[in-house]
This record gives C-alpha cells, sequence and structure tokens, in this order.
C-alpha cells in the first residue's frame, strides 16, 4: 500500500486499512516521518477543508481523526527514535466545573494528527494545572467551556498567567458553545474557534 491509499483511508475513516497502511509502509522501509507528512497530516488537513467547505460535518471529522490517530500509534515508536521535531506543544483542557469532553477531544485529535505535541489536560480542569502546562513548556493552551457557568474560568486562567508572570510564554485559545469572539477579546484571549477545525487552523497561526 503506498502513501495515497493510506491518505485516501484516512478521509474515508477506514482506521483498518490505515493501520495496515502504515505497518506494510514502515516494512516497506518507507519513513515514518514521511507517512506522518505526506499521509496522516495531509488528510487531516483535507478533512479540514471540506469540513469547513461544508462536505463533511463533526461525524465525518471524527471517524476520519480516529483512524488517523489508529495510524500515528503504530508511528510514534519510529518517530520517538528519530527525536521527530513537532510544530509545536499544546495543552488543552475543559475548564474547572465544566465536564463536556467531546468537541475537547476533537480538538486534540485534530492537533495530533497536524503536527503538534498534543497534552490533553481531561475536563474539569484546575485553573492551576493550565499554569503547570506553560511551565512545563506549553507554547498554547486550550480552553473549552460548554456552559456559561463556567466561562469565566477562562478570565481566570488569563489573570493567574499575568500574575505568575507566564502570560507573555503562551498563546491562548478558547472555544466552546457559548464562547464568542468578542468574549475571547473582553478576557484578552489571543484566540478563538467555533469547531475543531477552526481551532487547529488558529492554533497554527499562533505559532507562526
Amino acid at each position: 500500500m503506498d502513501i495515497n491509499e493510506i491518505y485516501q483511508s484516512v478521509i474515508d475513516g477506514d482506521t483498518s486499512t490505515v493501520e495496515k497502511g502504515v505497518k506494510a509502509a514502515l516494512s516497506a522501509g518507507v519513513g515514518a516521518e514521511e507517512i506522518l507528512s505526506k499521509s496522516l497530516i495531509a488528510a487531516m488537513d483535507e478533512v479540514g477543508r471540506r469540513f469547513e467547505a461544508g462536505d463533511f460535518y463533526v461525524p465525518e471529522m471524527l471517524i476520519a481523526a480516529r483512524a488517523m490517530q489508529a495510524g500515528l500509534a503504530h508511528l510514534k515508536p519510529s518517530l520517538a527514535k528519530m527525536e521527530f521535531k513537532s510544530v509545536g506543544k499544546v495543552a488543552i483542557g475543559t475548564v474547572k466545573g465544566d465536564l463536556h469532553d467531546i468537541g475537547k477531544n476533537l480538538v486534540c485529535m485534530m492537533l495530533e494528527g497536524t503536527g503538534f505535541e498534543v497534552k490533553d489536560l481531561g475536563i474539569d480542569v484546575a485553573p492551576e494545572n493550565f499554569l503547570k502546562a506553560v511551565e512545563d513548556g506549553a507554547e498554547v493552551i486550550g480552553m473549552s467551556a460548554l456552559l456559561t457557568t463556567t466561562m469565566a474560568q477562562m478570565a481566570h486562567v488569563i489573570d493567574l498567567l499575568k500574575q505568575a508572570g507566564l502570560r507573555d510564554r503562551v498563546k491562548v485559545i478558547i472555544g466552546g458553545a457559548p464562547i464568542t469572539e468578542a468574549y475571547a477579546e473582553k478576557i484578552g484571549a489571543d484566540g478563538f474557534a467555533l469547531d475543531a477545525s477552526s481551532a487547529t487552523r488558529v492554533v497554527h497561526q499562533l505559532v507562526g
């Protein structure tokens, strides 16, 4: 199986074929970095494009992302040996008091699928854990909230980053059903995203 077939299988959400293709490509001597960039990352870029064009919806994105993750799992040992350089380090979590994670999980998969090293902080994340992620090297932190009652936690985290002298070291992106661009500007976030595809694009823009 060649790179193009793996690429198409990711877009189709065909997890089994992606896994078989990645293993076959590795066995044939194709480099892990080439498989990652030309099939997995390229496919997720195309999935994001189709989503923003209205040709794909959340279920198709989720299925494709899961197929990509399955392929990536087989590449990680080889990439680790190569000391593969990620596009950037991102930490993402659902803010304190909020237990929703479907959107966050999809953003994590999309970001990892486009070359980022992603740390999933989980749900109900204490503000201090976002700060710890920055201290540990995260270049971007993403905060998600689905409840209007938990939105204020985002502003609280940004205030804590300022107090700790960490604000200039990190870009902050926020998202979730009740979040607007106006709110992002109000609390001093660097970016705002309506969905997983736009979140991926914005994070790429933030890291330059």
